[in-house]
């Protein structure tokens, strides 16, 4: 019984870690997309030509730059090894 309890612990250990890095890359996404999507007259970057599609930019960066990180961290994918070889 303990080790059915051990192995279940550890798939809703990976579930939560899949969520949490969701919500990690979602949560700047959702903020940047809140605050251009309010009704002000005096935001400079709503008058531009390419206003729209740089905040589309910006997105896109912060995103891949946090799953970069994370893959770069081990947390998704194969990433860096834990413990390197020397």
């Amino acid at each position: 019984m303990d080790a059915y309890l051990s192995v279940v612990s550890n798939r809703m250990n990976e579930i939560m870690k899949v969520l949490t890095i969701f919500s990690a890359i979602m949560l700047p996404l959702t903020f940047i997309a809140g605050v251009y999507g309010m009704n002000f007259e005096n935001m400079p970057e709503l008058h531009s030509t390419y206003g729209y599609y740089t905040v589309w930019v910006i997105m896109i960066v912060v995103a891949a730059g946090m799953l970069f990180f994370f893959w770069k961290r081990g947390w998704i994918g194969r990433g860096r090894p834990k413990e390197e070889s020397k």
